[in-house]
């Protein structure tokens, strides 16, 4: 059980992401050998994709080394929005490997060319991808660990380059037995429409993610069980309410706003035993967690800017709810 945890408590993302630049180099290597022996115009797609890989893994150890980075005076929050940037940077490298791959492919289907040692190209190709398969493994697993977009994102990367090298093996083998020389540019094409659609996602959620994200639904429902909990009742009114729940989310953290109302008649002793007792069970529920509890009287709303109007900065943007 120690080794396990010893284990998990090694697989930080900085030092899987340094992994992933060992294993990109390895790739590389391989797949441009492959390349080399057979002249494949697929093979070579895939080679060029690992120079992808090797960039975005090299970028993400940046990223996933400044999202360490305590909180200071400038960065109150902390840093780990950069993660969102590493995600975002390797969906365009991805996108960007697509559309060489495309320009590539494409005088093939002029100018097919013949194929050579096709046993040994095949052989390298799939080297190549067990050590991405079993590294994209381990890093989904460490991702959701910690919580981590930015190994999330490279795992999921390697992920495609494992069915890019599956599809072009495939090619390779129909090329093999039909003698359409046509069908191994074909399936280079057909890898990089495939990247798109994952550097795309990937895009895509980076975007989000800077953009200030609620929480995940099901992280949502977590902290409302909770704040349900401690809401308490006489008859048919609140002695203990919680509104205003506003969340967001920054890389591995996640945080949260909530009002308190409590009885006027409390003590302010009181209503705070009550605050950390609710601070308690949200850290206890969602681990991580970064929760700030407004306490209120019953009946007593503060002045608040309204999010859902335009920022004109004219006073009447303010007002109480």
């Amino acid at each position: 059980m120690n080794a396990l945890a010893s284990v998990r408590a090694w697989m930080t993302p900085r030092r899987l992401m340094a992994v992933s630049v060992v294993v990109a180099l390895m790739t590389i290597t391989l797949k441009t050998a492959a390349w080399w022996i057979t002249g494949s115009v697929g093979l070579l797609s895939d080679a060029m994709e690992s120079f992808v890989n090797l960039a975005a893994a090299m970028f993400g150890l940046l990223m996933v080394t400044v999202a360490a980075r305590p909180a200071d005076d400038d960065h109150p929050y902390g840093h780990d929005k950069a993660e969102y940037f590493s995600s975002g940077f390797e969906g365009i490298l991805i996108i960007g490997a697509a559309a060489a791959i495309i320009w590539t492919a494409l005088p093939r289907f002029w100018n097919p060319q013949p194929l050579e040692q096709v046993g040994w190209g095949l052989a390298l190709s799939v080297a190549s991808s067990v050590l991405n398969g079993v590294l994209a493994w381990v890093m989904l697993r460490a991702s959701r660990m910690h919580r981590s977009i930015a190994l999330e994102a490279d795992a999921k990367h390697l992920l495609t380059d494992v069915w890019t090298s599956a599809g072009v093996v495939a090619g390779l083998l129909l090329v093999g037995v039909t003698g359409w020389r046509w069908l191994d540019p074909l399936v280079a094409i057909g890898v990089a429409l495939n990247i798109v659609w994952e550097g795309a996602r990937l895009i895509w959620r980076s975007w989000s993610g800077l953009m200030d994200s609620a929480v995940e639904p099901e992280v949502h429902g977590d902290i409302e069980a909770v704040l349900e909990r401690f809401s308490q009742r006489l008859g048919d009114q609140h002695v203990v309410l919680f509104d205003h729940l506003m969340t967001r989310r920054a890389g591995q953290r996640r945080f949260i706003n909530v009002h308190m109302h409590v009885p006027p008649t409390w003590t302010l002793g009181r209503a705070d035993d009550l605050r950390h007792q609710v601070e308690h069970a949200l850290a206890e529920a969602v681990p991580g967690l970064h929760a700030s509890i407004q306490m209120l009287p019953d009946g007593v709303e503060p002045i608040t800017v309204d999010l859902n109007e335009p920022l004109e900065g004219a006073p009447e943007s303010l007002h109480a709810h």
